[in-house]
């Protein structure tokens, strides 16, 4: 059995953060689920813009698709490719979602970032792209952002399954936890079912130590502070799965789960460690708990399957990870300042990768 198979078993699910239309067709995914117990995948708009942008894997789409729609816009041209990855990836997964009764076997599909700050518009977008891709393990990706958080709770209470993308704060993921079951429960009021609905709330890691190392090194804090680099990213996440423990003890969620429902996962994104100074597996190792998701990039699921450690970490020095948030808050490395740039950071990035997805797409029509 191999460590990643081991990491499933430990309550922690395998997903990959990628994909690619060639690896698709040479079975790799299929490989993953075969041989590493994976259970699902993420796509966003930067793992598409590589993909389409190099080689000739979509030329044949690409036609195909142009022959039937002469004068398709560059978005029009991008989505009929996506959604082509995108059902394929559920296809394979299909079986892992109908062997789970559709507790795991999700592919993730983003709404469109230039819809990140405008709620009824996300909605929208996630209804439309829900219908086109017409796959019962589909999770559509929607920003935790202020304005995100309606369209997640409209979305859901329209039984679509939402993974939530770009969470960083706490009380960020404790609007969407909320908007998740707001969701939930205006479904029951209407007697709507809600034992086959799923929602992961992704959680960006290694990005807010970037940041805050970033400015230990530049004096911020002083030398007590130093102690404290690598260390914050993981003591927030540990905080957030403590209260999601709490929630899903209370009164509310347990009124839920009697009528089927299934927890909304933590999901840890942005795990490949980005300072080589770190070990490798640093953001796998750390946050391994049950009910958790971690989707890796290819080359941080490679090296965990060589030398990860699995272990019940995520629950463990709980009063040490909240010790961690409370130094760097007294020393002013201002955390809530740092997540709140790296939402808007995140926004800004994807849409930018879409621009130059859009900008390849169209360098690849036909003259």
């Amino acid at each position: 059995m191999s460590r990643l198979q081991d990491l499933g078993n430990a309550g922690t699910a395998v997903w990959l953060d990628f994909v690619d239309r060639k690896f698709l067709n040479e079975g790799g995914l299929q490989k993953l689920v075969d041989d590493d117990g994976l259970t699902g995948v993420t796509s966003n708009p930067t793992i598409f813009e590589k993909a389409m942008g190099s080689g000739d894997a979509y030329d044949e789409g690409f036609a195909a698709f142009d022959k039937a729609h002469p004068g398709a816009t560059a978005m029009e041209r991008y989505e009929a490719q996506a959604i082509q990855d995108i059902q394929a990836a559920c296809d394979t997964l299909l079986p892992v979602y109908e062997k789970l009764d559709a507790a795991d076997g999700y592919v993730s599909l983003e709404v469109s970032p230039y819809l990140a700050l405008k709620g009824p518009e996300t909605a929208e977008e996630a209804e439309r792209l829900w219908k086109a891709v017409d796959r019962p393990n589909l999770m559509i990706k929607i920003p935790g952002t202020d304005d995100g958080v309606r369209a997640i709770r409209d979305t859901i209470a329209k039984g679509i399954n939402v993974n939530v993308t770009l969470l960083f704060s706490i009380d960020a993921y404790k609007k969407v936890a909320m908007a998740y079951v707001e969701g939930l429960e205006e479904r029951v009021s209407k007697d709507l079912p809600i034992d086959r609905i799923a929602s992961v709330a992704s959680f960006f890691i290694s990005r807010i130590d970037g940041k805050i190392d970033d400015a230990i090194d530049a004096g911020k804090g002083g030398d007590e502070a130093k102690p404290l680099k690598g260390k914050v990213a993981i003591a927030n996440a540990k905080v957030a799965y403590a209260w999601y423990e709490e929630f899903i003890a209370s009164d509310r969620w347990q009124k839920l789960a009697a009528k089927g429902a299934r927890p909304q996962r933590l999901l840890w994104a942005s795990t490949g460690t980005k300072n080589p100074d770190y070990p490798d597996t640093l953001y796998v190792d750390t946050l391994i708990g049950p009910d958790t998701v971690n989707t890796m990039p290819p080359k941080t699921m490679d090296a965990f399957r060589d030398h990860g450690t699995v272990a019940r970490t995520l629950t463990a020095d709980v009063d040490d990870a909240r010790h961690v948030l409370a130094e760097a808050e007294r020393l002013g490395l201002d955390l809530d300042g740092v997540t709140t740039t790296l939402v808007e950071e995140g926004v800004a990035s994807f849409s930018k990768s879409f621009d130059d997805l859009l900008k390849v797409i169209e360098a690849k029509r036909p003259k």
